[in-house]
């Protein structure tokens, strides 16, 4: 099943990226086994309409835009639902098991995410209560994409 990460922004150069990479890498490499790969990201500009909210239609329009058909779609939001890591590799393994040609995470841009991404989405997932800066948003959800992988192949990194 292939992955896409949608993203409004991009990750500058230096230890984000880096760190972000190195995550994906290890997911990727181990997704294999799992059926779940290849992992695509693609990194969406920041709209520049006029007020929050006609951004977040914008946003959400181009990030929509960028999920193939017969991909599940996660969402991130802070006011989406808190899994744990096993619940996550759970969920993961129930698209991957039903069917679905891939499945797509979407992180939108600095006002959130536009109600028509929520309404189409099959999950929406929340990292925490906190506010995270999105390039960190990224590195947890590449981090937890990992982490979830390894709790499917029974790989030890997950000590849970």
């Amino acid at each position: 099943m292939q992955l896409l990460i949608a993203a409004v922004g991009k990750l500058k150069q230096g230890p984000e990226r880096e760190l972000c990479a190195h995550y994906l890498a290890r997911a990727e490499a181990l997704g294999r086994s799992l059926s779940l790969t290849p992992l695509e990201t693609v990194e969406l500009s920041e709209s520049r309409a006029g007020s929050a909210e006609a951004r977040k239609v914008a946003e959400a329009d181009a990030l929509l835009a960028k999920v193939p058909p017969g991909h599940a779609l996660i969402c991130l939001d802070p006011g989406g639902k808190r899994q744990s890591s096993e619940d996550f590799a759970d969920a993961l393994a129930k698209i991957r098991d039903g069917g679905a040609g891939g499945l797509a995470f979407v992180i939108g841009g600095a006002d959130g995410l536009g109600q028509g991404v929520r309404e189409r989405a099959d999950l929406v997932l929340s990292l925490g209560p906190m506010t995270l800066p999105h390039g960190l948003a990224r590195i947890v959800l590449a981090e937890q994409l990992y982490r979830a992988m390894t709790i499917l192949a029974g790989h030890p990194y997950h000590r849970g």
